[in-house]
């Protein structure tokens, strides 16, 4: 689904990349395109068409490239882009999305942050991604607005778990993010995740912070963290945060995970409609969510870690996209970067 602004761009350099991939290595993939967002908004009326989710459940995995942008920003619009992707991750059921930030030494320059911060930083975000405030009740009248956050005791355990597991195979150690001293989601969620890794993760290390010191500890010391687990809203905004790290929010991959091995793979970046079409955005992030479609929902790790070495290899021998181009370095094109990574691949 290539979705609005950047997303035909980056999700054509993710599909050049699959195509390689299984070119190298005698697979044979079928890829189907559907409409979401604006784009469906525009020929459909509707941001999630029926075709689409047919598409999506039949299939093994599902690639997204981004959605929305001001042509669909009418805050009083019935329908907008948005509406679609919330749809799509509560059809298919992908309640636990993965957001690895993970820092190229190449990179450092590109970050706003000093060097000395940045050096051994690897950790991933796991964000609970079918609960809380952006699916609850909305209201509004002229003069006030509400919206509901809700979660369930079973929403906590199964996210908490994911994030666990994960953490034991990495570093063992875990770090919660709520905001306990205000919020009564928060109290459920701490008091849940503390029950969950004590009866079933005892061997591993639990830290737990509020959102707002966590904000402050994901640039002040971001290398001590592994896994940090967080709810819907806080963990789309810390992720954002935390793309400064890596240098770009061009760079960041992302995997929304459910109970079955059919994902929804997309980079975290947003549809930046003001370069669209320039043929300048980093297809990083899309690269990176396409090796991770390979890991998750096909279960090839190894051309998924081939994937993700030659996303290395190409920045080590000095392609730059603009958005992370230190000063002097010329930029190459969203065009140029794909196929530096695609020769990378051999």
């Amino acid at each position: 689904m290539p979705g609005d602004g950047i997303g035909p761009e980056v999700t054509a350099a993710a599909h050049k990349v699959l195509k390689r991939v299984a070119d190298i290595h005698g697979h044979s993939f079928n890829f189907e395109v559907r409409l979401i967002g604006g784009a469906a908004i525009d020929r459909t009326q509707n941001p999630l068409p029926a075709d689409t989710v047919a598409s999506c459940i039949e299939s093994s995995a599902v690639f997204l490239g981004a959605v929305g942008g001001p042509k669909w920003s009418d805050p009083h619009a019935m329908v907008r882009p948005e509406k679609g992707l919330l749809e799509l991750r509560s059809v298919l059921g992908v309640y636990a999305n993965l957001r690895p930030v993970q820092v190229m030494e190449e990179l450092i320059p590109a970050s706003p942050l000093k060097a000395e911060y940045l050096t051994g930083v690897d950790l991933v975000v796991v964000r609970e991604l079918t609960g809380g405030i952006y699916f609850g009740k909305k209201t509004r009248s002229e003069t006030v607005a509400s919206d509901l956050c809700t979660y369930h005791t079973h929403e906590v355990e199964r996210i908490v778990r994911v994030a666990a597991r994960l953490a034991g195979e990495r570093r063992n150690k875990l770090c919660s993010v709520d905001k306990a001293n205000v919020l009564e989601t928060s109290r459920l969620w701490r008091d849940v995740t503390d029950k969950t890794m004590q009866r079933e993760f005892p061997d591993i290390a639990v830290e737990t912070l509020l959102v707002d010191a966590a904000a402050m500890h994901l640039l002040s010391r971001p290398s001590d963290f592994d896994v940090i687990v967080t709810e819907n809203m806080f963990g789309d905004i810390l992720t954002d945060e935390a793309s400064m790290l890596a240098g770009s929010l061009g760079m960041l991959p992302s995997a929304s995970l459910g109970d079955s091995t059919r994902g929804l793979f997309e980079p975290i970046h947003g549809s930046a409609p003001d370069i669209a079409g320039l043929d300048v955005a980093n297809p990083c992030g899309a690269i990176g969510s396409a090796a991770m479609l390979l890991r998750h929902s096909l279960g090839l790790s190894e051309e998924a870690d081939s994937v993700e070495a030659a996303i290395h290899t190409a920045i080590a021998d000095g392609a730059r996209t603009s958005d992370i181009a230190a000063h002097g370095e010329t930029p190459v094109s969203t065009t140029a970067m794909t196929d530096k990574i695609i020769a990378a691949l051999g």
